[in-house]
This record gives C-alpha cells, sequence and structure tokens, in this order.
C-alpha cells in the first residue's frame, strides 16, 4: 500500500475524499478532520504559542519570520521511519503550515530520492478543484472517479449560486486576523459573491491584507464576519469580546447597531483549500441570505455574536 504523509489540515481532508485516508501514515499537529486520525504519527509542532492572543501569536510569528526561521518544527527522524512514498504540503503561506522549501529539503536529504511532493497552492475556488484533481492524479486515481467525486461539490456550489442571483447583494467585510486586523482574501471573496454578497475589501485570487478600523467605517458593511485562521467559535468570540471592549468605536458601524457580526469556525472552515469550503459556502449563504438558505450550519459552523452571550 502507497504511504502517504499529509503536513497539512486540506491535504489531510483531501486525502481522505478521494478514498485514500487508510494510506495516510503520518501528519500535522493541525490535522483533526476526520475525526479518527488519532493513531496516525504527528510529525509537525508549532514554535510558538498558540494559545495566545491574536496580538501575541502576530508578534511571536513575525520575530520568526524576520529571523528566516520555519514556524513550525518537523520530526525528520520520525519522517525517515515513516518513509512514505508521497507528501502532500502547501506553498500557499508560511503561516499556515511547513514551508514548501522546507519541506523540499527535508525530502532531498533525508527521504527515498523516489519520495513525491505534490504542493497545494489554490488562491481560488476553481483551484481548490484542480488541487485535488492534482492530488487524485499523483495519487494514481483515474480521472472517472475523480470527476464523480468532485462533480456533487460543483452542483451545490451551482445551486447557491443560482438561488442568490435572484437577491440584492450586500455588502460584507470578512475579518481574517483580529490584532492586528487583516481582511480575508484568496478564495473567501468569491465565496462571498457566490452566496449572494459583496466582499468590500477583499479581492479575489489576491493575498489577504492588513486593514485599519477607519476603512472599515468607511465603507460601513452591513455584515460583518470574523473567521481568524486558526480560530474556533470560541475563540474568536473571546477575541472579538475584548476587541470592542478595547475598542468601543465598533459600536457607531451599522452592522453591530444591526446585530448583524458573526463569528465562523475559520478553523474547520475557510482556512482549509478542500472539499469542505462547500460547507464553509454553505454558511456563508445561510449568514449572508438566511431567508434564503438553512443547511443546518447554525450553532455548529457559525454563531450570531450578539445571540450567542
Amino acid at each position: 500500500m502507497e504511504k502517504i504523509v499529509t503536513l497539512i489540515p486540506s491535504a489531510t481532508e483531501i486525502v481522505t475524499f478521494l478514498g485514500k485516508k487508510n494510506s495516510i501514515v503520518g501528519r500535522s499537529h493541525e490535522c483533526d478532520y476526520p475525526k479518527d486520525l488519532n493513531k496516525i504519527k504527528k510529525l509537525t509542532s508549532p514554535k510558538i504559542n498558540v494559545e495566545g492572543t491574536s496580538g501575541e501569536i502576530h508578534k511571536e510569528i513575525t520575530k520568526i519570520l524576520e529571523n528566516s526561521l520555519s514556524v513550525y518544527k518537523v520530526d525528520v527522524n520520525e519522517l525517515k521511519k515513516l518513509n512514505p512514498d508521497v507528501v502532500v504540503t502547501q506553498a500557499h503561506c508560511e503561516v499556515c503550515a511547513v514551508s514548501f522549501s522546507k519541506v523540499e529539503e527535508i525530502v532531498f536529504n533525508h527521504l527515498n530520492k523516489n519520495t513525491k511532493i505534490i504542493s497545494l497552492q489554490p488562491n481560488t475556488l476553481n483551484e481548490v478543484f484542480d488541487d485535488i484533481k492534482r492530488v487524485a492524479k499523483g495519487l494514481n486515481i483515474d480521472e472517472i472517479t475523480t470527476k464523480n467525486l468532485i462533480k456533487p461539490l460543483e452542483e451545490r456550489l451551482e445551486s447557491i449560486k443560482s438561488k442568490s442571483l435572484k437577491k440584492k447583494k450586500r455588502t460584507i467585510a470578512c475579518i481574517e486576523w483580529i490584532d492586528p486586523l487583516m481582511v480575508a482574501g484568496n478564495w473567501i471573496p468569491e465565496m462571498v459573491k457566490i452566496s449572494g454578497g459583496e466582499d468590500i475589501f477583499g479581492k479575489s485570487g489576491k493575498d489577504s491584507h492588513w486593514v485599519k478600523f477607519d476603512e472599515i467605517q468607511k465603507y460601513d458593511p452591513e455584515v460583518i464576519i470574523f473567521l481568524p485562521c486558526g480560530y474556533d467559535i470560541e475563540k474568536t468570540k473571546n477575541e472579538v469580546e475584548n476587541l470592542f471592549k478595547k475598542q468601543n468605536k465598533w459600536n457607531v458601524l451599522n452592522a453591530f447597531k444591526n446585530k448583524e457580526i458573526y463569528i465562523v469556525d475559520g478553523n474547520q472552515f475557510f482556512n482549509r483549500p478542500g472539499p469542505r469550503l462547500l460547507e464553509s459556502l454553505e454558511i456563508f449563504a445561510e449568514i449572508i441570505h438566511p431567508e434564503l438558505f438553512n443547511f443546518n450550519h447554525n450553532q455548529i459552523g457559525w454563531i450570531n455574536f450578539f445571540n450567542s452571550k
């Protein structure tokens, strides 16, 4: 049986989606879906305190990257023991997982020369689908099987898109980091559009970028969605509560006045460019047009900040 190592959660989810979960012999410390991965060896660990606040985490990561170091450690000895045939990693973001250059260096220096590296680097939804196809090809899964697996995802996307087109687009701000403030880019603005919204800060296919509160106030979006990378609902809720206490100017925004501020599970959904982006799309649809959509993700994938106290 082919031995696979996945070094980012989206890789684990894609490999599982393609029916090859039993071939995974090693994973990153963040790979927690599907839930029954406990027996699979963890090969990475963070060099930062992931329990810190977003401000503390930002400072630690900035310091590490300024010194041209990786944010994550890899258990090279354990990786050598596993001796995988395939390593699925990413070249999208040095903060999200082990850097691609580091993985290349480890594979070249410590593993079999025939070990195959498959790198994910999506910026749009189409590129996420392309990555799934590329992983499938790398794992020798035939095109017809792959097409049949992806088709239901595409159908779910088109169903949401066709329904939302009938409604007036609502202005949306998607906050990907809290301290300092960052607005989401890449596939997020595209997903907002499909769900019936207009992302007024993020640019589809472009990197996320820092933003000042004054800019948010200037454009005064109808809906604000907090989806910090790596954060679950509870952690995000605590950070947003602290943000509003420290900066009480948020209450001048229409989204605040109209109780249209939402918290989603960025860790499990929006920040993982794999098959579950379709569930993320459903969450957006429920938030942006609740009169049209109900996929039962409320309280599981998202909450209204004001109704959660």
